[in-house]
């Protein structure tokens, strides 16, 4: 680090021939021990979590394509079950904001898991002639999302989180996340579709699609 610095320092001396096509892109993690006067020195960049679910079912939905979105020999499960998984994939996200109420302990879930059991979900689909709903909560629930999960409770709590969207009701047309009904899964459509009901969704979230009570806000909002 201290080499980088000097080294930074060094290409605002006009006695060095810097090449004008020249540029230093760095990638940190927040550092106690990165330069300063490098950060100082150049533009900065960052990436924002997205918050709430829409936010991240819209993130999610950005990075897919058309080709992944047809690839698969049961296409309106694949559709449904793949909106399921985003969105599972965002409820166990946005439940980190509640605290304790949470989650006991605060888990970094990351991308990689989802995309882990994207390709899962995908293999299973095109593999089995009847969906394997017991293989698939184990290996989503258990072993990619659970892995990272310590407590006892807060696995239960992961798991029957994961069977309100890896279940056969989910193929059903009348089937909601929440007794509101405000949210659920198109059962078929194009990739566009999605998007734009996506789009339809709450900005802010009701704490029932948690499985809350209202009075979550007053823990999240202290």
């Amino acid at each position: 680090m201290p080499e980088l610095e000097k080294n930074v320092e060094n290409f605002a001396n006009k006695n060095i021939n810097v090449h004008e096509d020249f540029r230093l892109f760095l990638t940190s993690m927040p550092e106690d021990y990165f330069p300063v006067s490098v950060l100082q020195t150049g533009i900065k960049l960052t990436t924002e979590a997205p918050r709430g679910i829409r936010s991240n079912l819209v993130r999610c939905y950005a990075e897919y394509t058309e080709e992944m979105f047809a690839d698969c020999s049961k296409p309106e499960q694949w559709h449904t079950l793949l909106f399921g998984l985003a969105f599972f994939h965002a409820i166990v996200q946005e439940r980190r904001k509640f605290g304790p109420l949470g989650f006991n302990i605060r888990y970094e879930f990351n991308d990689s898991d989802l995309d882990t059991s994207v390709i899962m979900l995908k293999m299973f689909l095109d593999d089995q002639d009847d969906i394997p709903w017991d293989a698939m909560l184990y290996t989503t629930g258990q072993i990619n999302y659970g892995g990272r999960v310590t407590d006892s409770w807060d696995k239960t709590c992961l798991m029957a989180i994961l069977r309100k969207f890896y279940a056969p009701e989910i193929l059903e047309p009348d089937y909601f996340f929440s007794e509101s009904g405000t949210y659920y899964s198109p059962l078929e459509g194009t990739l566009t579709d999605y998007r734009n009901y996506i789009q339809k969704l709450p900005v802010v979230d009701n704490p029932e699609i948690f499985g809350l009570h209202d009075n979550a806000n007053i823990v999240y909002q202290d």
